[in-house]
């Protein structure tokens, strides 16, 4: 099922024409350069479908937020990942970018790394991610990929919980399965520490909770056991194992960071430093802790769309031969 609506501007120009789908019960309202939606993903904040971009001749992905302005805080959220996405300017939006804007993922998991058959990958699902702060949620990222210090509910943590996820994604993409597939948040923890060891004490001295430190003291020390005994293959794949170490370490201060990672001979070969820029400055997003009603975020985020599609058409708002007025569902 689909429809077509036409805007005009004031002097009675054509803008964009639009067109409406109902997609798995879902309205997407999109401009007609986009074509061929299929649906590719269903997540709490909405459906994502693919399209094709006629303009620009490729695929891309439209995500529809399923009521973003339900409440205040889902509203700053949906602002915030807009905007990250119209800011982070990298075209793999690779963490070590990411990390150098001073942005965390805080939520890295398969499902949120696309791959097309050119082996190309990109980041998506900002709606989590953060700019580092003193005080930070514990509550974030999928169970299985959970950096121990989020567990711990250490109220700071940096980028280094980012690694950890990746971490458990490579070791996934070796083993085939899950690395720490954890039943409940303390048996996450269990799981880990019987492969990894018991964290040593400056990292059980950050735990800011008495409950959780009291659950944690009353565990028997366990201690690290080498990766290479998980690893099939672990003399052919002694390079990965060696990696892995570095990227899974309970202690964040000595887990690699992603510029690290990349100096590591396992991705010799697909390491190239002239070819991974980094942002151009870090982020200051001060003003996302604003208290604003759902109703001020929803104008502002409307002005990033627009701010967005006049810088990108050369100070017009009007439709160009590349953007249309509004691109958004």
């Amino acid at each position: 099922m689909s429809d077509y609506t036409g805007f005009l501007t004031d002097t009675g120009q054509s803008l964009a024409q639009f067109t409406r789908k109902d997609i798995m019960g879902t309205a997407f309202e999109t401009t007609e350069r986009y074509t061929q939606l299929e649906p590719v993903g269903m997540g709490v904040s909405g459906l994502v479908c693919a399209a094709k971009d006629d303009l620009a001749s490729q695929t891309v992905a439209i995500k529809k937020l399923h009521d973003p302005f339900q409440t205040d805080i889902v509203a700053k959220h949906m602002f915030r990942e807009v905007k990250l996405l119209k800011q982070l300017r990298h075209e793999n939006r690779g963490l070590k970018y990411v990390h150098s804007a001073g942005i965390i993922h805080r939520d890295l998991k398969p499902s949120n790394i696309l791959i097309n058959e050119n082996c190309e990958l990109k980041i998506c699902d900002f709606g989590l991610a953060r700019v580092q702060d003193a005080h930070m949620t514990g509550y974030v990222s999928t169970r299985y990929y959970r950096a121990p210090e989020i567990m711990l509910t250490w109220k700071r943590y940096d980028e280094k919980v980012d690694i950890w996820s990746a971490g458990c994604i490579f070791a996934e993409m070796i083993l085939g399965r899950p690395l720490f597939p954890g039943k409940n948040h303390i048996d996450q923890y269990c799981v880990i520490t019987q492969l990894l060891g018991s964290p040593p004490d400056k990292v059980i001295a950050n735990v800011s909770s008495q409950k959780t430190l009291g659950f944690i003291l009353s565990l028997p020390k366990q201690a690290r056991k080498p990766l290479s005994e998980l690893i099939p293959g672990a003399n052919e794949n002694g390079e990965a194992v060696l990696l892995l170490e570095r990227m899974l370490q309970i202690d964040p201060e000595k887990r690699c960071s992603a510029d690290e990672s990349l100096e590591a001979q396992y991705l010799a070969p697909y390491h190239d430093h002239d070819d991974e820029p980094v942002a151009a400055e870090r982020l200051d997003w001060d003003y996302l802790e604003a208290d604003l009603p759902a109703d001020v975020w929803k104008t502002v985020m409307y002005m990033e769309v627009l701010e967005y599609h006049e810088s990108s058409s050369g100070g017009s708002t009007e439709m160009s031969p590349h953007f249309d007025a509004m691109d958004v569902s």
